[in-house]
């Protein structure tokens, strides 16, 4: 039977320590809650004494999670603890998490103190937020370069005080996992409390050599059941350890024995909410929910993944909340690749033609880093899905700029004949709108038009979608060019072409 490990998340105290990531109380109920349907057991909700702000965000956290416990930051100090209880009052479940620095670069220059007063004080605070809540968590900061045999004296008092987890934290990140793991493993078994079942041991690493997560799965191997984590890895300095990383890590790896309660459908769009809030993009290379974690650019990737997902994938994207992976075209692309990504937008082409789009598809790629669906649209010459083109745009010239009147020119080929017109308009694709109308004569209105780059950089693609109501029936049309105005009136001339008639 697998073992139950604790997901202990701190995105809302650790996390919200990044500069400029700050969140109201309203954006962290919102995020709150995301959490609970991740399913999240422990959410530490802030650090009350730190600011009115925080005090006032635990409580209305506490207010509104259901089932998790929430968790409540302080220093070892009375009135810290008294803080969080008066916070946590309308928590269903509760918890403080108190602690002290137990290094011996803490103890002499931060607290000025001496080993045995600290144990002393670790006590005391574990004991005095025992009077509020039963769940009581201790810290011992900087864990990782306090040595072995002084932490688990620490330990073993706290855990007599009451301490119902002791966690462990490597603070600067500077631990290596095999080290780390054997500093679990010796409070393990230098601590009665934790083979008595009577508290558990939690990680909380930093990442500030890349190791958090390492570091985080050594603990777990060592015996710690919680450990703390934040979405997208976020934390002060270089982050914490990733909650996605540690959820599909024990996922992948049945054969661990550990079992996490994470609902992992929900880590994706989870994680674009915290990015979204904190104003704070994930790097495109981030393991699980970075946008290229299954994006696959080489042909060789690309050729393996289409015959078996298994090649070059250990996860299943839709494990984590993403429909498919991507297959994204590049120079570096195949044959497959391309006939592939065209066969799903609904081409299909003989071997002839593949060869002849793949020679021009290469030529476009050398000189752009990716191309999208609507560049190979252009590339396979797919222009309407309505079969041959009653109308087409044969020429537009538009005059427009600040104090200037926008003017559109246009011709306009109908069933092979041209016809040209010109119209003044607010702007410059009301004006080319206008001007097709005067060719037009149709009972024709806009319901609707969108904008959409479809990839960043001056010189890419935009696309338009556009709705036109005609004789009752709406009608959708779609144009794609580097031109805003362009793409917009052969969106227009796309719906046109859809309806049952056209004629001048």
């Amino acid at each position: 039977m697998a073992d139950r490990l604790y997901i202990f998340d701190t995105t809302l105290r650790d996390g919200e320590q990044v500069p400029g990531c700050q969140l109201n109380t309203i954006e962290k109920i919102q995020v709150a809650k995301a959490l609970e349907q991740l399913g999240v057991d422990v959410i530490e909700a802030g650090f009350p004494i730190s600011s009115p702000g925080d005090f006032n965000s635990v409580i209305e956290i506490s207010k509104a999670m259901t089932w998790p416990t929430i968790c409540a930051l302080t220093r070892a100090v009375e009135k810290d603890i008294d803080c969080a209880a008066e916070a946590l009052q309308y928590a269903k479940h509760k918890r403080i998490h108190t602690g002290i620095g137990t290094s011996e670069s803490h103890i002499k220059y931060k607290f000025n103190s001496t080993r045995e007063e600290i144990i002393e004080r670790a006590v005391r605070a574990v004991k005095y937020a025992k009077r509020y809540v039963e769940d009581v968590e201790f810290y011992a900061e900087d864990a990782g370069r306090t040595d072995n045999e002084y932490l688990a004296q620490v330990i073993d008092a706290v855990t007599k005080a009451g301490a119902t987890v002791c966690n462990i934290p490597d603070t600067t990140g500077f631990r290596l996992p095999g080290e780390y793991e054997e500093k679990i493993k010796y409070l393990y078994e230098h601590v009665d409390a934790f083979a008595a079942g009577k508290s558990i041991l939690s990680t909380h690493c930093h990442n500030d050599l890349g190791m958090a997560t390492a570091n985080t799965v050594a603990g777990v191997l060592g015996g710690a059941r919680q450990v703390e984590v934040t979405i997208n890895g976020i934390g002060e300095r270089a982050g914490n350890t990733s909650l996605e990383e540690i959820a599909m890590i024990f996922k992948t790896h049945p054969d661990l024995g550990i079992d996490t309660n994470i609902n992992t459908q929900r880590i994706w769009p989870t994680s674009r909410m915290v990015s979204t809030l904190m104003n704070m993009p994930v790097q495109p290379n981030k393991a699980v929910v970075g946008k290229n974690a299954f994006a696959h650019s080489s042909g060789i990737h690309q050729d393996g993944v289409l015959k078996n997902t298994s090649t070059y994938e250990i996860m299943d994207p839709k494990d984590v909340g993403i429909e498919e992976n991507a297959i994204v075209l590049t120079a570096r692309s195949g044959r497959a690749a391309l006939k592939h990504r065209l066969g799903i937008l609904g081409i299909e082409m003989t071997k002839e033609q593949l060869d002849k789009t793949y020679e021009k598809f290469l030529l476009m790629a050398d000189k752009k880093k990716q191309l999208g669906d609507e560049e190979l649209l252009v590339l396979a010459g797919v222009t309407s899905q309505s079969g041959e083109n009653l109308v087409q745009l044969d020429t537009l010239q538009v005059t427009s700029g600040k104090g200037v009147t926008p003017i559109a020119a246009m011709r306009l080929k109908v069933a092979n004949e041209i016809f040209e017109a010109a119209a003044t308009g607010n702007g410059p694709v009301d004006a080319s709108i206008k001007a097709l109308k005067q060719i037009i004569h149709r009972n024709m209105e806009l319901k609707e038009l969108t904008i959409q780059a479809v990839t960043k950089g001056s010189d890419d693609l935009c696309k338009v979608h556009i709705q036109v109501e005609h004789e009752g029936i709406v009608y959708y049309g779609f144009g794609s060019n580097t031109d805003i105005v362009t793409a917009s009136v052969e969106a227009y001339i796309d719906c046109i072409n859809k309806f049952k008639v056209a004629k001048v």
